[in-house]
């Protein structure tokens, strides 16, 4: 189950890191590395700093935007150290483990995503991940490089996926899940909640609700509540469905309009 998770690395700006990332993505068992929007090449520095794990490094994978790197994922948990202007679900380590055991059974693809060396993910990026995970590091000393990083959350993936004393695979009497009942269709992607964000944006804008020029934190929060709600392809087609019903509801009252003139 662990090819079903995929390790992001943003703007990256030294190769070294990302031979380290994939050496400890090796260690616990992970393969598959996405790039995004690099500024670092995989280079001989990448490749010694891999010991070994160079085919890690041959099969990544180089998208422009994080929003290619993420798109078909279920569960994007995205790596934080700070707090947030608009306060996004927190996890730990261990608790992401467990909800990427508890997703990936029912055929979600997970992203764990890491931000730039000198000061991470932007708010913009991280509200584009469904929760947030945050290494309790001393305090005092809470900087981490971003390979360590990935070590952690790597092993932590580990132990909840593969070992014994943390496995995922459920029982048969626990087969419900989180919800209580085996669930019937698998979690919408980012690819399509990100379609139902931009089309619900339009139909706000259209109906007068959302003003353009004044937008506020409107879209993050409606963003953080859907994600938040975790709802299942099923339902985002139910919910654009009810849009495209308001558009055309729309167009009918400017017709009838028009004709009245």
């Amino acid at each position: 189950m662990l090819d079903k998770i995929r390790i992001v690395m943003v703007n990256t700006t030294h190769s070294g890191n990302i031979g380290a990332a994939a050496r400890a993505m090796k260690n616990m068992g992970l393969s598959r590395l996405v790039l995004v929007d690099p500024i670092a090449s995989i280079d001989e520095e990448a490749i010694q700093r891999s010991s070994r794990a160079e085919d890690i490094l041959h099969n990544a994978v180089i998208v422009p935007t994080l929003e290619d790197a993420i798109a078909d994922c279920g569960l994007v948990i995205g790596t934080s150290a700070r707090s947030r202007h608009i306060p996004w679900p927190l996890m730990s380590p261990r608790q992401s483990a467990a909800k990427a055991a508890e997703m990936i059974p029912a055929g979600n693809e997970v992203a764990l995503v890491f931000g730039r060396e000198s000061r991470g993910l932007t708010n913009e990026e991280l509200h584009l991940c469904t929760a947030h995970v945050h290494i309790p590091t001393d305090e005092n000393f809470s900087s981490l490089n971003v390979a360590q990083a990935i070590q952690v959350l790597c092993y932590e993936m580990r132990l909840a996926l593969v070992t014994d004393n943390f496995r995922a695979e459920a029982e048969p009497e626990d087969e419900a899940g989180a919800w209580g009942v085996p669930w019937d269709y698998p979690l919408a992607t980012q690819g399509e909640l990100d379609g139902l964000f931009r089309h619900m944006e339009t139909v706000l804008i259209d109906i007068g609700f959302l003003d353009p020029n004044t937008p506020k934190h409107l879209m993050s929060r409606m963003r953080r509540l859907y994600q938040r709600a975790a709802p299942d392809k099923t339902e985002v087609n139910i919910l654009r469905g009810i849009l495209a019903a308001v558009q055309r509801q729309g167009d009918t009252s400017h017709k009838t309009q028009g004709d009245t003139e």
